[in-house]
């Protein structure tokens, strides 16, 4: 576990409740959520929901070009589609999918391991919560659980000859190897939290027990807020991240984490660049080299 989160800046919550506010609708930024509410049916937005969450990994165009492309495969009814999946009728549209080093025999495998699920406990929330412990202080043991065994799947009629590790392994990180199992925890905050961005499909777990899911942009703003106290990418930043937000509210830490993500991808933070940027909303609490706040009042900034 990690120690005590970081000390906050002053007016460093009322900002981020503004920043919230701000990117709080579904046309905020362009993101692979987009994709998948376009599915009414919830147990559709849940598979969708998942194929889109294990592609988020890459340039925003090539996500989305990934995403649209296997989505496409599964139809108007993914869910349906994903229960009656049979690799040797259903797997070759796949075959020539690449998205950076995931290939169309690790796609297979992935629906694969979602038929499993699916026919197993009915729904890609009821198994994570089989092995999920509600009072436990996070998803931890959900994410351990959910990873291990989802890779007991059988994976042969996807490799023929499963390798030692893999592709499919990808998709299903575990805390306990240091991941900030980041695409998990993108696809939780996506069926778990209900606002004008997320889908709020699920019943469980808490919002409060979920972990931000940690990207460059997202370890960026961590750092330059002083949200963390670590410099390396992993599980414990995530965590240490979502301690620092739950100072700001304790039953919904996570809900800052698109704001926070999409400020920086659209290039509002102005960190390591010569001028900073004057409209960044969270410059004034910005410490870019670990030191002390910036003692200066945030300029007007238009909102995005």
């Amino acid at each position: 576990m990690a120690g005590r989160p970081p000390r906050l800046a002053e007016g460093l919550g009322p900002a981020l409740e503004r920043l919230y506010e701000s990117f709080d609708r579904a046309d905020a930024a362009v993101d692979p959520i987009q994709a998948v509410r376009r599915f009414p049916d919830a147990a559709d937005r849940e598979v969708a929901g998942f194929i889109a969450a294990s592609l988020a990994f890459g340039r925003v165009a090539s996500v989305m070009q990934s995403i649209g492309r296997v989505l496409e495969v599964m139809g108007p009814a993914p869910a349906a589609f994903v229960r009656d999946f049979d690799p040797a009728r259903d797997g070759a549209p796949l075959s020539d999918v690449v998205h950076r080093w995931t290939r169309g025999p690790d796609l297979v495998a992935l629906l694969l391991v979602l038929r499993r699920i699916l026919q197993r406990s009915g729904s890609i929330e009821a198994f994570f919560a089989e092995g999920d412990d509600p009072a436990a202080a996070d998803v931890a043991p959900g994410l351990e659980s959910f990873s291990r065994r989802a890779l007991e799947t059988d994976l042969s009629p996807a490799y023929g000859r499963v390798p030692p590790r893999p592709g499919v392994c990808y998709f299903f990180p575990r805390p306990s190897t240091g991941s900030a199992c980041k695409r998990l925890n993108l696809f939780l905050r996506w069926m778990v939290r209900r606002d004008g961005v997320d889908l709020g499909i699920w019943r469980r777990p808490s919002p409060s027990r979920l972990i931000v899911p940690l990207d460059v942009h997202l370890v960026r703003m961590g750092r330059c807020l002083g949200l963390t106290h670590y410099r390396s990418a992993g599980w414990r930043m995530a965590r240490d991240i979502t301690a620092s937000l739950r100072q700001i509210d304790p039953a919904d830490p996570v809900r800052f984490d698109f704001a926070l993500c999409h400020l920086s991808m659209q290039g509002g933070c102005g960190v390591n660049r010569p001028d900073e940027d004057p409209a960044c909303p969270l410059r004034a609490y910005c410490r870019p080299a670990g030191g002390r706040t910036r003692r200066r009042s945030p300029r007007p900034s238009a909102r995005r």
